[in-house]
């Protein structure tokens, strides 16, 4: 399998204040094409920086990121807005929907700025609306929507067109317990189709779904559990308390 995303010995380190804050501790991690990873972790153990240095938006202190064998050039902000556009779709923690804009035309947004004819674009992007159960508010403007609403839109917006990795931070944080299944199930079902898909929960029953379960603490990867097959149904995760 075609390794997608690789951190190698990532550290990430900020100011808070008088003190220095080390977010991420020396993180090595590989998703594949084909794999959906879960990560868990108490607030605080650094998930969203995870995501945020896999995607471009945090600037690692050191260590190296590769996407699809690329080395990342990390000052190079051009080069991550393309591959935002064209190679990995996020689904942030804050959703980042443009409020006076449709969900479709939301969802339709990276392909078009990609240079997608805007009729093909908006095709694709129903499409991806239908997958996770939003069609019925395509013509809906963001901040029409509730916010559970507004997940499902962020993760079709995430998921569509040709990218191969998808980066979820808590893509069901919204949503009730069948709610957060179907999307559970459809970034499964991405993953089955050949992506790469790693995403952020809380929830053990929701990361049970995944091939492979990494528990964060304290910035380093403390634990992984897998593979087990993903989509086959809640089995067995890592309990993961404050």
């Amino acid at each position: 399998m075609t390794t997608m995303l690789e951190l190698e010995a990532v550290t990430c380190r900020h100011a808070d204040g008088r003190r220095e804050v080390t977010a991420l501790d020396d993180v090595s991690l590989s998703v594949a094409a084909g794999e959906l990873v879960a990560v868990m972790g108490p607030s605080g153990s650094g998930k969203s920086t995870l995501v945020h240095a896999s995607c471009g938006l945090v600037t690692p202190s050191s260590g190296a990121i590769r996407i699809a064998g690329e080395p990342v050039p990390f000052v190079a902000r051009p080069w991550w807005a393309k591959r935002r556009r064209r190679d990995v779709g996020v689904v942030h923690q804050r959703l980042n929907l443009v409020p006076g804009l449709t969900a479709l035309e939301n969802v339709a947004l990276p392909l078009e700025l990609d240079g997608w004819p805007v009729a093909v674009a908006r095709d694709a992007a129903r499409r991806a609306l239908a997958e996770v159960g939003a069609d019925g508010w395509a013509g809906l403007r963001s901040r029409e929507l509730s916010l559970g609403e507004q997940q499902r839109v962020a993760v079709a917006r995430a998921a569509v067109g040709d990218r191969r990795l998808m980066l979820a931070d808590e893509p069901t944080a919204a949503l009730d317990s069948a709610g957060a299944e179907s999307i559970v199930r459809r970034l499964a079902d991405l993953a089955h189709a050949g992506r790469a898909v790693l995403f952020v929960t809380h929830d053990s029953r929701l990361a049970a779904w995944a091939d492979r379960v990494v528990v964060l603490r304290d910035g380093r990867i403390v634990d992984s559990v897998g593979p087990q097959r993903a989509g086959a149904g809640p089995a067995t995760a890592p309990v993961v308390t404050a």
